[in-house]
């Protein structure tokens, strides 16, 4: 099982509430197709899960 995963922004935050901004914003993705590698933990997977509509996820062997 991986232990980090890799969230990339695939659809843009313009017109989207501004919780969902936050999130993105949390999430440390900044523009479409960019990435950050992060931990495998609840929180995150829960950040996820708000703006699973705007990411796409893969599981990474760190």
């Amino acid at each position: 099982m991986a232990n980090k995963i890799k969230v990339t922004l695939v659809r843009s935050v313009i017109g989207r509430p501004e919780q969902q901004r936050k999130v993105v914003k949390t999430l440390g993705l900044k523009k479409t197709n960019s990435f950050v590698i992060h931990e495998d933990s609840p929180a995150i997977r829960g950040m996820v899960n708000a703006v699973s509509h705007l990411v796409e996820v893969e599981e990474v062997e760190a």
